[in-house]
């Protein structure tokens, strides 16, 4: 059936309801919010407070750049978004830091993402059991990553991961 534009349209069944125009997600608007209260970490570290409400802020940041800036896929975003939560829960847990910082680069078929802390304290890979509650974050990061490791630092560390991206 041609619309008022003479361009034909499909029929829209009885009771369906249209879609409703592209709009940004509340999820989407927030990382972007969060873009411009504290910096891109794909263009310098981002200082963030040491605080639990921290992690969902780095989430934020994390996955707008992976999706917006750097345009890749859905999955290597929600994982790089999962382990950056797990590196910044470990940098507000058990550093007593006031801040911890975020960076993330992108290189020739790879991400890298840095949490760096004033902490000299190293993160431990240890075994874990089916009904511990705590403890798995290393081993998500260990899991998931392609390479992962500490750089310890005058006046603190760098934790980071680096996972492979399809092009090359």
């Amino acid at each position: 059936m041609a619309g008022l534009d003479e361009v034909e349209h499909p029929r829209r069944r009885a009771g369906a309801v249209a879609a409703a125009p592209w709009a940004p997600s509340v999820e989407g608007e927030r990382a972007l919010k969060a873009v411009e209260l504290y910096g891109n970490p794909a263009v310098g570290e981002v200082c963030l407070p040491s605080r639990p409400e921290s992690a969902a802020t780095a989430r934020r940041l994390a996955q707008s750049v992976m999706l917006r800036q750097w345009g890749l896929s859905a999955l290597m975003s929600e994982h790089v978004v999962l382990l950056v939560s797990e590196l910044v829960g470990n940098a507000v847990r058990h550093t007593g830091a006031r801040t911890f910082g975020l960076r993330m680069l992108r290189g020739r078929g790879r991400v890298r993402i840095e949490v760096r802390d004033p902490s000299r304290g190293l993160p431990c890979l240890l075994p874990v059991q089916e009904l511990d509650e705590s403890g798995r974050g290393l081993m998500l990061v260990d899991k998931l990553s392609d390479r992962w490791g500490v750089d310890l630092l005058p006046y603190g560390k760098t934790t980071w991961f680096e996972m492979r991206t399809a092009e090359r």
